[in-house]
């Protein structure tokens, strides 16, 4: 069985749907799980043993861009499919493998796309409110009555990659490291306040700990300005790693990691893939829906009657669901957790 993923465009739900190939391989340990994934998701996969290959998906997300999803179908012909399961529900995203003449094409009924699916399903939201069920679910036939227990994402980490980046970046820290990702690619109602990560930083670089920033090229300004805000005699313990390291190095540096402080982002996701203990902030988003998938991780959030609201800017305009989340509570729950 060759079976073509067309996967989503975020970080952590590419991660989250692990959990499908690992209950695709449970049923069919010989099966072929290839992955049609935007390029900035592809490292995610090489740490997935039960990925065989990925193919890029070039097309922007957002973007219908016609021709180009026709092109790529028919370049998949070649590789002769016997299944496409998609994570996305638009209509464009079922272009792709109708076009490569897939027979078995599995998804959510989702946008308008009767006729590109042959094997439609229609979800009930209640039924499964975690993303990653619906993934999971996906994975088995329409006429299965019962969803069994899931696995969650467990990505590699490579020893001797980590090893070199402790040595590029001088981390001697005997496994004493807080990771701090203090970034979020939703919006910025989903960060905690640079004030409240800047004193937890401060915190913990007193005690003689180090921690590492971590974040894409977007999130320098925000780790700099954290940054500025630990006294200048504890700063050279806090390595800003923010646009110096790629998914892969995140991976790696999140899996050597004591612990981690993150908001709800892809990062998050990792960390909690990797097994590293973590504590995860959550203001306008809800956990109901995609919660970090470990035992060994805090949810930490203040249930205002404003929240979830699921806006990438307050719209109050006050921020109350995260700024008023204190560091005292974080700490609590770090101590809990390690």
């Amino acid at each position: 069985m060759k079976i073509l993923i067309v996967g989503p465009s975020w970080v952590g739900d590419m991660v989250m749907a692990q959990s499908l190939f690992q209950a695709l391989k449970a049923q069919q340990p010989q099966c072929q799980i290839d992955v049609l994934a935007p390029r900035w998701c592809e490292p995610l996969l090489e740490r997935m043993p039960e990925v065989n290959a990925s193919h890029t998906q070039p097309i922007g997300h957002g973007q219908l861009a016609l021709s180009s999803r026709i092109q790529l179908g028919k370049n998949l012909r070649q590789y002769q499919y016997d299944q496409a399961i998609l994570l996305p529900n638009s209509f464009k995203s079922a272009i792709i493998p109708f076009v490569a003449r897939i027979p078995l094409r599995t998804g959510w009924r989702g946008e308008f796309r009767y006729g590109l699916l042959n094997d439609l399903r229609k979800l009930k939201a209640s039924q499964f409110p975690r993303m990653v069920e619906r993934y999971v679910r996906l994975a088995y036939p329409a006429n299965h009555t019962h969803l069994p227990p899931i696995t969650s994402p467990k990505l590699i980490s490579e020893a001797n990659q980590q090893k070199h980046l402790l040595e590029k970046f001088s981390i001697t820290s005997a496994n004493d490291a807080l990771a701090l990702c203090p970034g979020a690619e939703f919006g910025s109602a989903k960060r905690w306040p640079t004030d409240q990560y800047a004193e937890l930083a401060t915190h913990h670089l007193s005690k003689g700990q180090t921690v590492l920033m971590l974040g894409s090229p977007k999130d320098q300004t925000i780790t700099e300005e954290i940054f500025t805000k630990i006294p200048k005699p504890l700063q050279g313990n806090c390595l800003n790693l923010a646009g110096q390291t790629t998914l892969l190095d995140a991976i790696d540096l999140l899996a050597y990691s004591k612990a981690a402080v993150t908001n709800d982002s892809g990062l998050m996701h990792i960390a909690a893939a990797v097994g590293t203990p973590l504590v995860a902030l959550y203001g306008p988003t809800s956990p109901t829906y995609t919660p970090p998938l470990s035992d060994n991780a805090r949810i930490e959030r203040l249930k205002l009657d404003c929240s979830p609201c699921h806006q990438r800017d307050c719209p109050l305009k006050h921020h109350h669901c995260l700024k008023r989340l204190n560091v005292e509570q974080v700490e609590a729950a770090l101590d809990e957790i390690i």
